[in-house]
């Protein structure tokens, strides 16, 4: 590892003590290991159910069917005669009954709340040792322990069945109701349950999850509705052979939908990949904190989804040390409607709302409690992912930006080798996306098609992305992994950086809303970047003035007594130029400020060029007097060029760093010489003063 790149990772690691402390995407799990592969994707069996399960109320059951198409309804009323005779009246008890592979349960029209599931752990199920989760306190358990004690967490527990269909026979997903009342970390958990079928039901109303599939080689999520939980609606994790198909979710505290950790089998390959391991289609997740959450998320194919109304449409991470397969690679993402995902459920934080128990909150009243710290107003986030594709889709109508990019230390995910510190956010493509307007023609834009932080190897964007920041980005060839221009950066923008980090101090179980972030309601000069384009401008503003007045009193008072006419008109050509220098100079502070109010990175680049234009007009007024002072302002004045030519023109490459960094490190060392040079000035003046005034003093 070369030296730049050793201090750069050293830099990172640092960057991830900040965020550490911060971060909230995803959950704590057992250890886990990836199935082997050799499974399928179940297919659904048409057959006669093995077993049934109903409710003995026959007018309840006859009011849920009536308006059920006839054919339907003489169905449901043949099997609801056979249930009351040999069916039973839990989903538990006939997950229990599934003895072999390849059995078939079908729900009939009903709310199962499960009783029997109720009561609390009492022996060694109250005594199960094991250690507890710092995000949500729940206990994390082998699953030996689950399978001893299946409802000390979960209502329904699916544990080692193999081939199991779970069917219910309604209209719709809503005749079919599983509910939790919030008395239950997950509604349903299918653990180890290879070949696992799920099909036309709700499940509701948990502490953590509706719908959990872990460790699993082969399952189907057809036709499920998940709602009003905690954290997620559905979740699989650690697992292959996926499909979630026509489903819906909405409700959720973090993510509607999470392929978290599934199967990594395309680590290390480039764009082309034999298969992925999940597919999710046709599916709308929506009022959501997330609509779609991929910690760790490899390998999963998401197409013909609609994901609207939620604070962040998707996102996909490498944010938690737990989570297998970090980093976040090969995720897919193509012709998928993202839009008007601008939800700000922060608000039920700050009044107190989901501080209350969890039933007590009004999540069926469109309550949510987020657990994670985004920018809500943004369709795609990646935070720390490689080779992810977004092809086709169509992306309007989101306060902040269609997509978002940026890098996440490997020492986020516990990883401390210094050589991988910057190895994430690497060749993702954006291409053939359709930016802000509708599928009806209506103009609908983002508030920027693109942020992107800067960091990461191989990025690229379609050659007709809209506003973005930066204001230039790399540009994809035809075929990957090819770019029409591209750079290798090893950290983002510096201030960027500063603001994600800042941003990373949110704690939902604590309230605690980062001040200075946008994401959490900043505005304006309130908001972090404004702030320290304000800070900065002030001192830069300040030393400038003190360089005009220093030249102004020059020309009214020379320090040669008599100056010959030469000398005279090079201390007014000097003066013309401070003056004129500081002028574009404070006109350049000014713009820098409101660019970062109002987020607009074109006119940051002006900003930096009027900028430039001072340090340059000031170092060639002082390369006479203080020749390496003025030489050096001089390479200040060209560095600010170059950043603002990287941000408006064209991103330079071959470079590890931006020229923001080094612009801005020297800049700083500047600004100290800056003040020597003035303060030694006023010392010598002070000196010339007092020797002149000692001879009248003494005559």
């Amino acid at each position: 590892m070369g030296p730049m790149r050793r201090i750069t990772a050293v830099v990172a690691l640092a960057s991830g003590l900040l965020l550490s402390a911060g971060v909230a995407f995803a959950h704590e799990e057992r250890e886990v290991s990836f199935p082997d592969g050799t499974g399928t994707v179940p297919r659904l069996r048409t057959g006669e159910p093995d077993v049934l399960v109903c409710k003995s109320d026959k007018a309840d059951f006859e009011r849920r069917i009536a308006k059920f198409p006839v054919a339907l309804q003489e169905r449901n009323r043949d099997l609801f005669a056979k249930c009351q005779e040999n069916g039973v009246r839990h989903l538990q008890e006939a997950v229990d009954q599934a003895d072999r592979p390849g059995m078939t349960i079908a729900i009939l029209p009903g709310l199962y709340r499960e009783e029997p599931s109720h009561a609390a752990p009492t022996g060694d199920c109250a005594r199960l040792p094991a250690r507890w989760a710092h995000h949500g306190g729940y206990q994390i358990l082998s699953f030996e322990q689950q399978r001893q004690c299946p409802h000390n967490q979960n209502l329904v527990a699916v544990l080692g069945k193999k081939d199991l269909q779970i069917e219910g026979t309604g209209a719709g997903p809503l005749d079919v109701v599983i509910d939790a009342e919030y008395r239950k970390l997950n509604a349903i958990r299918a653990d180890r349950a290879d070949g696992v079928y799920f099909k036309n039901f709700t499940a509701q109303r948990t502490t953590f999850n509706s719908l959990y599939v872990l460790e699993t080689d082969g399952f189907v999520i057809d036709q499920v509705l998940t709602r009003w939980n905690d954290e997620y609606g559905f979740l699989t994790f650690a697992s292959d052979h996926g499909l979630y198909t026509d489903c819906e979710s909405y409700g959720n505290g973090d993510g509607g939908l999470y392929p978290g950790s599934a199967s990594d089998i395309n680590d290390g390959r480039g764009h082309d990949v034999p298969r992925y391991a999940i597919e999710i289609r046709r599916c709308k997740s929506h009022d959501n904190a997330l609509g779609y959450s991929g910690t760790a998320g490899d390998s999963v194919w998401v197409h013909d989804n609609e994901f609207y109304g939620n604070m962040v449409g998707a996102t996909m991470d490498s944010l938690w040390p737990s989570h297998p397969g970090l980093p976040q690679n090969h995720a897919r993402f193509e012709n998928n409607k993202i839009y008007d995902n601008n939800r700000d459920y922060y608000s039920h934080l700050r009044n107190g709302t989901c501080a209350k128990p969890p039933a007590q909150r009004g999540y069926e009243q469109g309550v949510v409690c987020p657990q994670v710290g985004v920018p809500s107003g943004t369709g795609v986030l990646v935070a720390g992912g490689n080779y992810n594709v977004f092809a086709g889709n169509r992306v309007w109508g989101h306060q902040r930006a269609a997509f978002q990019l940026f890098g996440v230390p490997a020492f986020i995910r516990g990883e401390t080798d210094l050589a991988k510190q910057t190895d994430t956010s690497d060749f993702n493509r954006y291409e053939r996306n359709v930016f802000g307007v509708t599928p009806a023609g209506e103009r609908r834009p983002n508030g920027l098609d693109v942020w992107w932080d800067g960091q990461g190897t191989g990025n690229c964007w379609q050659g007709d992305t809209g506003t973005s920041s930066p204001a230039v980005l790399p540009v994809c060839a035809d075929r990957a992994p090819d770019l029409a221009g591209g750079t290798n950066r090893l950290l983002a923008e510096p201030v960027k950086l500063i603001k994600l980090y800042m941003c990373a101090d949110f704690s939902a179980s604590e309230a605690r809303l980062p001040a200075g972030c946008d994401w959490f309601g900043a505005s304006g000069l309130g908001k972090v970047e404004a702030l320290l384009a304000l800070a900065g401008s002030v001192v830069l503003g300040l030393l400038a003035g003190l360089f005009w007045w220093r030249s102004r009193r020059d020309i009214r008072f020379p320090d040669a007594g008599p100056a010959s006419p030469t000398v005279t008109a090079l201390t007014r050509h000097r003066h013309r130029l401070i003056v004129a220098g500081t002028v574009v100079g404070a006109a350049g502070l000014v713009f820098d400020v409101v660019a970062a109010a109002v987020d607009s990175p074109a006119q940051a680049g002006v900003a930096l060029l009027l900028m430039a234009a001072w340090w340059l007009c000031l170092g060639a007024a002082l390369r006479g007097r203080r020749p390496v002072f003025g030489w050096f302002t001089v390479v200040v004045g060209v560095l600010a060029v170059a950043d603002a030519f990287d941000r408006l023109v064209y991103l330079i490459p071959f470079v590890p760093l931006g020229p923001g960094w080094v612009r801005g490190l020297l800049t700083g060392l500047w600004v100290v010489c800056a003040v020597m040079v003035l303060a030694l000035r006023e010392s010598r003046n002070a000196e010339d003063a007092t020797a002149e005034a000692a001879p009248s003093a003494t005559g």
